[in-house]
């Protein structure tokens, strides 16, 4: 366990702005308590909201909630808006009706094949030749389209993908690629791009389909809608006896698949043969969306702070409540009380020079969807941003730990990416009102649990936005778990680490500069 200072710029973090040496900072983050802390986080972490699901009642009550809070402290909506909320779309898909038709036999939904709603949409293609395609795998070290073409054609392939010698050939080792997981919609986009204008697939594994399977795959779940890479291709998943009834070679071919043997050309087919597939879907719309207020800036008010974390949690399942107490209600009840600590230096006439965004997502357990959008979607320019603190899971400790320092820490993410002056800022006015010890280990590139890209934080960092984020560690114990809740939480710490975001936030909304964005951010992706 690595932990990092920085004493030569310690000092220098805090003479940048006129107001370093008085006590504001120190005045104003006394409204930072534990009682209002816990007062917040026990209706957050409630029965009622229901584990703040995002695109349920629960998220929806928790945004209510937040919105109420930052308009009871003194916020300001933000203009572009109606009210404290910015909504953002998510889809739910179910089958509506679907027709597959092959050398004039009519298909039975259910028994002869099924279609992913998930991949499909509202459509229909009529072909004339089916061209079997292996694996369908493009790939720059192994594709089966060598030599074929499948312009206007359907195309039919298993899943899987082959291997030689006990190595797959795309990998070159005993791993899977791509081709395997996200797999399907990768073979879908790869053969749209080859020009095929359907698709007939076949798991070698799958002979014939549950009812679970069937159902299972006429809805998605709630999604949000990304643009994707490349256009697909309707599809149908078909059962062995169907396949093999126009294919004579189908037994030999299957047994080729379930060894992820690779297909010559021996075995590769052109058939004239007429097919016609009809996909129909229903779609609705659910909101969500993200709870945004704002404390204007003076002299610097058209640069910008950002005070975010993420509302949402895992909802209910199997009946039971996964409150979500630490991850991150906590976040959350920080960013509420650091508005409150901001609203009242404005009200005193000391407020910031640059504007304080105050910001709590949604969707960030499904995959950052609520940050996403914003990053997509800005409310206020990504250029004028000067810094992102995210505060997700700042209440309990690292069971793992196991040091003198348990309660005396807060791991720290972001410190050595994208500014060369964060550290410096943050060290420095931790140095001065909190003496938390900074724990960097989860910085590192190579760490397994790759927090980095885990929290709203990245979508800000990827647009070149400097971040921090802070983080207690929470892995082993309650995390996503039901047992996440409010009487678990460390709350002298808990205060103690919101006050140390809420001085980092105070130095940077009045230093002179935006913070410098000097160091590449070089770390791949999620």
């Amino acid at each position: 366990m690595k932990k990092y200072f920085f004493p030569g710029i310690l000092m220098l973090g805090l003479q940048l702005h006129p107001f370093a040496q008085d006590d504001n900072s120190a005045k104003f983050a006394n409204s930072i308590t534990t009682a209002d802390l816990k007062k917040h986080l026990t209706i957050i972490a409630s029965d009622e909201m229901e584990g703040r699901e995002t695109g349920t009642e629960g998220q929806r009550k928790a945004a209510a909630y937040i919105e109420a809070q930052f308009k009871l402290v003194g916020l300001n909506p933000v203009n572009q808006l109606i009210g404290y909320q910015q909504m953002y779309p998510l889809f739910q898909d179910s089958l509506g009706g679907s027709e597959l038709t092959v050398g004039g036999k009519t298909a039975e939904l259910g028994k002869d094949y099924y279609s992913q709603a998930t991949l499909s949409e509202t459509n229909k293609f009529k072909g004339k030749k089916l061209v079997f395609v292996g694996y369908g795998v493009d790939d720059t070290t192994f594709s089966d389209y060598t030599g074929l073409d499948v312009k206007g054609k359907i195309v039919v392939f298993f899943l899987g993908e082959p291997k030689k010698d006990g190595k797959y050939l795309v990998s070159g080792s005993s791993k899977t690629s791509a081709w395997t997981f996200p797999g399907t919609s990768k073979k879908l986009t790869a053969a749209a791009a080859k020009g095929a204008i359907g698709a007939f697939i076949i798991n070698p594994a799958q002979s014939t389909f549950s009812a679970r399977t069937i159902e299972s795959n006429k809805k998605t779940n709630t999604y949000f809608p990304r643009t994707t890479a490349g256009k697909i291709i309707n599809h149908a998943f078909l059962s062995h006896e169907f396949a093999a009834s126009f294919n004579n070679n189908f037994d030999a071919l299957l047994k080729l698949a379930k060894a992820n043997e690779s297909f010559v050309k021996d075995w590769s087919y052109s058939k004239k043969l007429k097919a016609s597939f009809t996909y129909n879907k229903f779609r609705i719309t659910v909101n969500a969306s993200n709870v945004v207020g704002v404390i204007e800036g003076t002299d610097k008010k058209d640069e910008f702070v950002f005070l975010t974390a993420h509302y949402d949690h895992l909802g209910k399942r199997d009946g039971k409540i996964y409150y979500g107490a630490d991850d991150d209600g906590s976040g959350t009840c920080s960013v509420i009380e650091m508005a409150e600590a901001f609203a009242q230096a404005k009200a005193a006439g000391l407020g910031p020079r640059r504007t304080v965004v105050f910001m709590t997502f949604s969707g960030e357990e499904k995959g950052l969807w609520g940050s996403e959008y914003y990053a997509d979607h800005p409310l206020f320019p990504l250029d004028k941003t000067s810094v992102d603190l995210n505060t997700d899971m700042v209440g309990r400790i690292d069971t793992e730990r196991n040091t003198d320092d348990t309660l005396n820490y807060v791991y720290v993410i972001g410190h050595d990416k994208l500014s060369s002056e964060l550290p410096g800022i943050n060290e420095g006015v931790n140095k001065k009102y909190t003496n938390l010890v900074f724990d960097y280990k989860f910085d590192d590139p190579k760490d397994q649990n790759r927090i980095y890209f885990r929290s709203d934080h990245y979508n800000f960092a990827k647009k070149g936005v400097p971040i921090l984020f802070f983080y207690d560690g929470m892995l082993k114990s309650d995390y996503h778990k039901p047992t996440d809740t409010v009487d678990k939480i460390y709350w002298d710490l808990y205060e103690k680490r919101t006050k140390m975001i809420f001085h980092t936030a105070w130095e940077i909304a009045n230093r002179d500069e935006m913070l410098k964005r000097d160091i590449p951010l070089e770390m791949g992706s999620r």
